[in-house]
This record gives C-alpha cells, structure tokens and sequence, in this order.
C-alpha cells in the first residue's frame, strides 16, 4: 500500500517561533529574497511550506553568506512553481 504524503504548513507564529526572528526582519528577509514566501491559503491566511523553512533554517544554521541563502531561497521557490 502507497501512502501519499501531504506537505506540511506552517503559520507566520510557528515560523517566527522556529527561526527567533521578528515579524519585521522575517518580512524584510521575504522582501529581499532571504527567506522563502508563504502561499495562500484564502482571503485572509497564508503559510510557509514546512520543507522550504526548514532548508533555509538549516543554511542559516550552517552559516552559509546571504548570497547562498538567497540562491536556496530562489531554487525553492521554482520548484514550487513546477510541481504546482
């Protein structure tokens, strides 16, 4: 038996909670390219995919430049669009 597995979503709390950054730096991060934007998921409510957050969690932690963060951010973003 093939179980389909979902991709997990984060709300804006969860993400700032996991990453220890403000509501202000994380949509300044969005804004320049340095962390991933959430999708949509209505009128009123939007949420970060749980894999993208972790991968740029992950660069963060491994220090990698802005630059680097940036390219990840970017590639996850494209591959989002294509498996749409």
């Amino acid at each position: 038996m093939h179980k389909q597995t979902h991709p997990q979503l984060f709300r804006r709390p969860e993400v700032l909670t996991l990453t220890g950054l403000s509501k202000s730096t994380l949509h300044n991060r969005i804004k320049s390219g340095l962390f991933v934007p959430p999708i949509s998921l209505g009128a009123r409510a939007v949420a970060f995919v749980a894999s993208e957050v972790d991968a740029v969690i992950h660069a963060m932690i491994a220090e990698q430049p802005p630059a680097e963060i940036k390219a990840l951010a970017s590639n996850l973003i494209q591959q989002r669009k294509q498996s749409a």
